[in-house]
């Protein structure tokens, strides 16, 4: 299989080399692009159907005055873009076409633009570092954002690339989170480590980062609770699971991945800055983009936050957990073709 991520080869038996940046990723070949986009847009379609048919509504044969402006932007914002995108949006074509007559496909083509100005800066891939081994990524986000399944493509993905990868069942209150795991695991080929429910989750994360490492596995993954409706337990958990991989490995976690659901929409900001402030942050993956209208959230939260989106998922296949790609996304949102 073709790898689109960017990381750098597994460990051979012989002693390593000495660490170098990892290469640029290859280019996947045109149809598997294609094939992609065309999922994308039709995991998209609900966002861009609420954006096209709004947009054909209020530009059809119309001049760009400042009530057509005010519709779009009370449209971007019903879109869940948020008001700081919305108004940037409208500012951007006050300027450019002011008073002219525009076409809905003009409109979409120059929201297009600006969605891909605005998101680019975050499109960064998921980057593992061969000097660290096992590459700790630490998975976090409330329950029911796709925490476990994502962890599941991840590691299906990372042992098609040859990696040895290990898992860690972290959520421990959550029998049907740990089972879930379990078989992702089986499909995968590679461990998970559990202990009995209700177990501390501190305590067996630490012993996954120790069987990991005397493996010799190159990845170890590491689902968590998600129980937002006592705050201040989750916290203390997260922060003592953190601790305690720094005990075998200060750099440790070194990926703290935050699982969205878009479904939420605007909610997604809430949880975005409570784990901001529980455990830091490094990449975000965005989830069920094919089961909503909010796709547009994306684009606020890449414009208030400036967390990396590495990854968004459109399906319930691992081939649709995939690296975000600014015009794509963009392009997708609005209902253009590649």
């Amino acid at each position: 299989m073709r790898s689109w991520w960017r990381s750098t080869p597994a460990a051979e038996d012989a002693a390593p080399p000495e660490p170098t940046a990892p290469p640029p990723p290859a280019e996947p070949a045109e149809d598997e692009r294609r094939g992609w986009f065309s999922r994308l847009r039709a995991g998209l379609a609900k966002s861009s159907a609420r954006l096209t048919d709004g947009i054909n509504a209020i530009f059809t044969r119309r001049r760009l005055d400042d009530v057509a402006l005010g519709e779009l932007e009370d449209l971007l914002i019903a879109s869940d873009m948020g008001v700081g995108v919305a108004e940037e949006v409208v500012d951007a074509l006050r300027k450019t076409r002011f008073g002219q007559e525009v076409s809905p496909e003009e409109v979409r083509g120059a929201l297009a633009t600006e969605v891909v100005r605005l998101v680019q800066p975050v499109q960064k891939p998921l980057a593992l570092d061969v000097a660290k081994k096992p590459f700790v990524i630490l998975v976090i986000g409330v329950n029911g954002s796709g925490k476990t399944t994502t962890i599941g493509k991840l590691a299906r993905r990372y042992q098609d690339e040859g990696r040895r990868v290990v898992l860690a069942a972290g959520d421990t209150f959550r029998a049907a989170a740990v089972e879930q795991l379990q078989i992702w695991g089986e499909r995968a080929g590679c461990p998970v480590i559990t202990r009995p429910q209700g177990a501390d989750a501190a305590g067996l994360a630490y012993d996954a980062l120790e069987m990991a490492r005397r493996d010799g596995a190159d990845v170890l993954l590491i689902d968590t609770a998600g129980r937002l409706h006592n705050k201040a337990d989750l916290m203390a958990e997260l922060q003592k699971i953190v601790r305690v991989l720094k005990k075998l490995d200060p750099g440790a976690p070194h990926a703290v991945l935050l699982v969205l659901d878009a479904t939420v929409g605007q909610n997604a900001h809430a949880q975005a800055e409570i784990f901001r402030q529980m455990v830091g942050v490094t990449g975000i993956v965005m989830t069920k983009l094919d089961g909503t209208a909010k796709g547009g959230v994306l684009v606020s939260l890449a414009e208030k936050y400036g967390i990396p989106i590495h990854l968004i998922g459109v399906g319930e296949s691992a081939e649709d957990l995939r690296p975000f790609e600014a015009e794509p996304y963009a392009r997708s949102l609005v209902g253009l073709e590649a």
